[in-house]
């Protein structure tokens, strides 16, 4: 499987990156196939064996990219990056123009994973209640009940979330912080996992209200959908062709591999991946390092270098390791981190960009060795 958008330097355990043509953001490379673990360096034979992934969640999870794909041509990148947030508990913001196939990735990923899905179509006119829920009156007991509103399920397509007002905005945020949502003062949690997956448009602005700073350093990772390949195109047609039904995934042939157990368990093995002082310092130092640069008039926040790190250990286990070397950080530091700088007015005009800025933080911090 790949991680989104376009060419970066790949862990050694990968291999060459896999990334579409045409798009000018750098992610993270192609997952290998699941396969035995890289052989520790020799030690002693009193050492005890070093803890290797499972390969069984493995396999597991790599199955949910093939029967994605049944549905779904040319977005394999996305895949990963969705199933990093699913190992981190994390959100993920989608931007990309219409009709590359947002809502069909999220619900064949679902239906693959056999997790609950619900879609929210965001508009102006959307009040907070109408996504987190509400008190009803029932005049046959006359009290009030609580009614769920779509935020109670596993994966949450918001969709076009920059359409809202920021009030319906912010009715997400306890939902994407805290896992639960507050009506009349008590506390309701959500199921698990949870997971929001907004979308926005990014090249239609009129009407729009942009996310805050403060609800886009919510999202985990942010991630860019490249128009497809020709080839991929083709494959797209063609199953058209032959009769594909994209409101039918069952006629499409995607069914559960996994599900929520999978996910607990691989996440249980994410947390236990080691990461050396020296990968915690190499972190540390490229958020670091974009609070310095001239360019940018936000940097990236503690919160920010904990979501890379969390993100980096997501790789390593999905590449068949229980460490994290500089590469993984390297690999994740564009989708992580490509949403919580804020570039200079100046900066801007001048055509900068924040991949821009990223690429000469990570080729100006030395990398351990």
């Amino acid at each position: 499987m790949t991680h989104p958008d376009e060419n970066q330097p790949a862990p050694a355990a990968t291999g060459s990156p896999e990334a579409p043509a045409g798009h000018d953001s750098p992610e993270a490379p192609a997952m290998p196939a699941p396969g035995p673990a890289p052989a520790a360096d020799p030690a002693p034979s009193a050492a005890p064996e070093p803890p290797q992934p499972s390969l069984e969640l493995r396999r597991a999870l790599a199955d949910v990219r093939t029967e994605v794909g049944k549905a779904v041509v040319g977005q394999d990148s996305a895949v990963t990056s969705l199933l990093i947030a699913l190992l981190c508990s994390g959100h993920v913001l989608l931007e990309g123009v219409p009709g590359v196939a947002k809502t069909l990735l999220v619900r064949s990923l679902a239906a693959s994973l056999d997790l609950d899905f619900k879609r929210v179509q965001f508009t102006p006119d959307l009040m907070p209640g109408d996504v987190t829920g509400s008190l009803v009156y029932d005049a046959r007991t006359a009290e009030f009940s609580f009614r769920q509103g779509p935020v109670f399920t596993n994966l949450l397509l918001a969709d076009e979330i920059n359409r809202t007002p920021p009030k319906t905005q912010a009715s997400l945020l306890e939902s994407m912080e805290e896992r639960q949502v507050s009506v009349d003062g008590q506390p309701r949690p959500l199921p698990e996992p949870f997971v929001v997956i907004a979308t926005q448009n990014p090249v239609e602005h009129e009407g729009t209200y942009p996310l805050p700073e403060a609800q886009l350093d919510r999202f985990l990772l942010k991630v860019l959908l490249p128009l497809p390949e020709r080839d991929s195109e083709i494959e797209v047609l063609a199953r058209h062709a032959s009769g594909f039904d994209p409101r039918d995934l069952g006629a499409a042939g995607v069914r559960p591999v996994a599900d929520p157990g999978v996910l607990a368990a691989a996440r249980a093995e994410v947390r236990r991946v080691d990461v050396a002082p020296e990968v915690l310092g190499y972190a540390v130092d490229v958020c670091r390092a974009t609070r310095q640069s001239p360019s940018l008039q936000l940097g990236v926040s503690p919160r920010g270098a904990t979501a890379l790190l969390a993100t980096a250990r997501a790789w390593a286990w999905l590449s068949g390791r229980m460490y994290v070397t500089p590469d993984d950080v390297k690999a994740l530091a564009h989708p992580t981190l490509r949403h919580r700088v804020q570039l200079r007015p100046e900066a801007e005009l001048e055509g900068v960009t924040a991949e821009s800025v990223l690429g000469t933080v990570l080729a100006a911090v030395p990398v351990p060795r």
